[in-house]
């Protein structure tokens, strides 16, 4: 992974918890898609996610960061790193520069109700929108559909899920699908790279390709390459991280 590249998350690995509304502080603070904060124990870490106004159930790449940061400072030399979340025990392994996160699947199940909204949203009438509870999921029939797409940010805050997110079948190689991710309520009109949103797309693809391994790319501006697995009720994402900066938090 190159700098500047991917979705950059801020990692805060504490030894003493800090309370919730420091936590949310910080994170306006830092404003980007995700803060992470892991609170350290001598037996599982507790990870938790937060947007710049808000606290998530589930994040794929900040737990990527977060593990990256914790490997690579020498902060853990488990070969298996095992944080407890919202969404129950996640584990992210490491081989080489990828690291791999095993994530509970969350399959889309279909919502016809949200169609309109959903073609209102986008101007493009999709063939399929579901939500996984987290997420509102939508298909639309071609890559070049999906990239050009300008969404309505005030109709995706209507959405009872957390965000917007839209898919199509790859045009071009290695890539099996791509996709966006549009976060408005959160406080991420864009999110670069969604990996949680694959616990939900991940499935679906595998179901409509016939494979339970593909590579996905999200077509943000700054662009993502993940490799997802379907494994039961669980998905596998994998991805690289690179450090940019380090500091320190001065508070009073």
């Amino acid at each position: 992974m190159m700098p500047f590249t991917g979705n950059p998350a801020a990692v805060f690995v504490l030894k003493e918890d800090i309370s919730d509304d420091l936590k949310q502080k910080i994170a306006m603070e830092m404003n980007l898609s995700e803060t992470v904060f892991v609170l350290l124990s001598e037996s599982d870490m507790e990870i938790r996610w937060f947007t710049p106004n808000a606290e998530v159930n589930l994040c794929g790449h900040a737990t990527l960061a977060a593990a990256h940061i914790l490997w690579t400072k020498g902060i853990t030399n488990s070969k298996t790193l095992q944080f407890q979340s919202r969404s129950g025990m996640l584990t992210v392994e490491k081989e080489s520069e990828m690291y791999t996160l095993d994530f509970p699947r969350q399959d889309a199940r279909a919502r016809p109700e949200l169609a309109e909204i959903a073609k209102a949203i986008m101007a493009v009438h999709p063939h399929f929108v579901g939500s996984n509870g987290e997420d509102c999921l939508a298909v639309l029939d071609t890559e070049d559909a999906l990239r050009k797409l300008t969404p309505d940010f005030s109709l995706i805050q209507t959405l009872p899920e957390r965000g917007l997110v839209v898919t199509a079948r790859s045009q071009i190689a290695p890539y099996d699908y791509i996709y966006r991710g549009f976060f408005p309520k959160l406080g991420v009109p864009e999110d670069p790279v969604t990996g949680s949103a694959n616990t939900a797309l991940a499935p679906y693809w595998a179901t409509t390709l016939g494979k339970s391994r593909l590579t996905a790319f999200q077509a943000s501006a700054r662009g993502g390459e993940v490799i997802v697995e379907v494994e039961g009720d669980r998905v596998l994402i994998s991805g690289r991280a690179c450090t940019v900066t380090e500091g320190q938090l001065l508070t009073s």
